[in-house]
């Protein structure tokens, strides 16, 4: 079950990437991880808070 649409896909991803990136460059810093939790949720299309919330930004299917 998707709930994440195509925009907001590559916007986590770019997110995820940039914190993770945090970790080894920068300040490497383990909160770094965090960006973990977007690219997750960009990979698998599916965001557990927007369950929740009734958010879904992808077209219907």
């Amino acid at each position: 079950m998707k709930n994440v649409g195509t925009i907001d896909r590559a916007i986590r991803v770019v997110i995820g990437f940039a914190l993770l990136s945090l970790v080894f460059l920068g300040p490497k810093t383990l909160w770094g991880l965090i960006g973990l939790v977007p690219l997750l949720t960009g990979a698998v299309s599916f965001c557990p808070a927007y369950k929740l919330i009734g958010v879904k930004t992808c077209s219907s299917e």
